[in-house]
């Protein structure tokens, strides 16, 4: 399925949105983190469909124990300039799959205007990702090539990854789009290992860096990526998503677990 036809399958009510069925957006037992992000934000749309979304924080609990999950969402204050939503993430049995807070804000004038400028980089080897058994079947609907660092399982030594993403079948972006490409790349630290191991999204806060991305085609964006620390288990990286004009879109931190 493809991503649209995923977003116009989603049953929406004001501040509920059910997706009946996510085919094969899955990340080994749990739905695709970006997933259960978007379907979160696709309810709070339903509440505040107008104003800029500046910044996601959601905290990822437990797999869904069913195929259909929904997202209730609701305002918890509503400023001048800033509203704060939130949204629930359940399955059909109830449980709490994921939590998702929404900051929205109006534009507004500022004397300070700082945008970060992307780096060149060599490609000395690009690897380009392959769907393969035991790859979560939701990569089959991006087109990946890493530019800086190995693939995951790779046995790399690199704490940076940098890689060319895109959404083949895609054709204008919208904010969606952006969480999705924003989820897209692994835990770096999985890259050092050599052999398979599971890993998992424990909590991750994605900003919006304005909203000039709308309509963009969904080619060329690169994802760059740091391992800022790991250790007992767990990594925590950061990651920035540049649109195909080399301009920057969001900036994301994540804290993950790695079982290996």
């Amino acid at each position: 399925m493809q991503f649209t036809e995923l977003l116009n399958s989603i049953q929406s009510e004001p501040g509920v949105s059910t997706l009946p069925d996510p085919g094969d957006w899955l990340q080994g037992r749990a739905l695709f983190g970006g997933l259960q992000t978007i379907l979160c934000l696709h309810a709070m749309r339903s509440l505040l469909p107008d104003v800029a979304l500046r910044s996601l924080q959601t905290t990822f609990i437990q797999p869904a124990r069913s195929q259909q999950v929904r997202a209730i969402a609701s305002i918890i204050r509503a400023g001048k300039n800033v509203t704060h939503a939130e949204a629930r993430l359940l399955d059909d049995e109830e449980n709490v799959v994921a939590l998702v807070v929404g900051v929205f804000g109006v534009t507004r004038e500022s004397e300070v205007n700082i945008k970060p400028r992307q780096s060149e980089v060599v490609r000395e080897r690009p690897r380009h990702f392959r769907q393969v058994p035991g790859v979560p079947g939701f990569t089959k609907h991006f087109d990946a090539t890493w530019l800086v660092g190995k693939l995951p399982f790779g046995g790399d030594d690199n704490t940076q990854n940098v890689v060319q993403l895109g959404m083949p079948g895609e054709e204008a972006c919208n904010e969606y789009h952006v969480v999705a490409l924003a989820d897209f790349i692994p835990p770096v630290a999985l890259s050092h290992l050599r052999k398979p191991v599971p890993g998992s999204s424990m909590t991750w806060m994605l900003e919006f860096l304005g909203d000039d991305f709308q309509g963009l085609p969904l080619d060329n964006w690169r994802v760059d990526a740091e391992l800022v620390a790991a250790g007992e288990g767990y990594t925590h990286q950061s990651v920035m998503l540049w649109g195909p004009n080399a301009e920057a879109i969001a900036l994301s931190r994540q804290n993950m677990v790695i079982f290996g």
